[in-house]
């Protein structure tokens, strides 16, 4: 019969490993691990801070910022480009102190994409109080229209106002 503490450290070495795995990790003690684990993130927000930093810093012609009223809401649209291979990042912010996010507003925002012609790459959501949408989208090539980063805002703002308030 295994004891609590074998099934404990059991549980707590294959938890290691796994962040091992993600952080890129060939540590080989808890320590260590942990420490490059720690180190991992580190990397991760400076990169975050670039971006942010670099897209709020860039030309008018690569990054726009929209903001529109709505009865209920208020929000905030950020559209930047990435690269060259028409990538972009958008953020969405919508804020609680007017209420509750529209019920569907995720949905609608993702179908504004869709009908522009922009895969999701890579999306973060929350809707606990306010809504938060960060995602990284990139353009469908397929022979048709070029999009550029304010198409995408005002496709994003269009879906905030068309999507119905609770």
């Amino acid at each position: 019969m295994v004891s609590k503490e074998q099934n404990k450290r059991g549980a707590l070495h294959e938890k290691l490993k796994i962040l091992r795995s993600v952080t890129h990790s060939h540590a080989g003690d808890k320590v260590s691990i942990i420490a490059d684990a720690s180190s991992y993130i580190k990397e991760l927000k400076q990169k975050i801070a670039k971006l942010s930093q670099e897209m709020a810093s860039s030309s008018p012609q690569h990054a726009t910022t929209g903001v529109c009223q709505q009865q209920r809401s208020s929000s905030s649209v950020s559209v930047g480009v990435l690269d060259k291979k028409g990538r972009f990042l958008v953020s969405v912010f919508m804020d609680e102190s007017c209420g509750p996010p529209p019920a569907g507003l995720l949905a609608s925002v993702l179908e504004a994409f869709d009908d522009i012609g922009l895969t999701v790459l890579e999306a973060r959501a929350t809707c606990a109080g306010s809504f938060r949408l960060e995602a990284v989208g990139e353009e469908v090539v397929d022979g048709g229209l070029i999009i550029d980063a304010h198409a995408v805002e005002q496709a994003v703002v269009q879906a905030i106002k068309n999507c119905p308030a609770n």
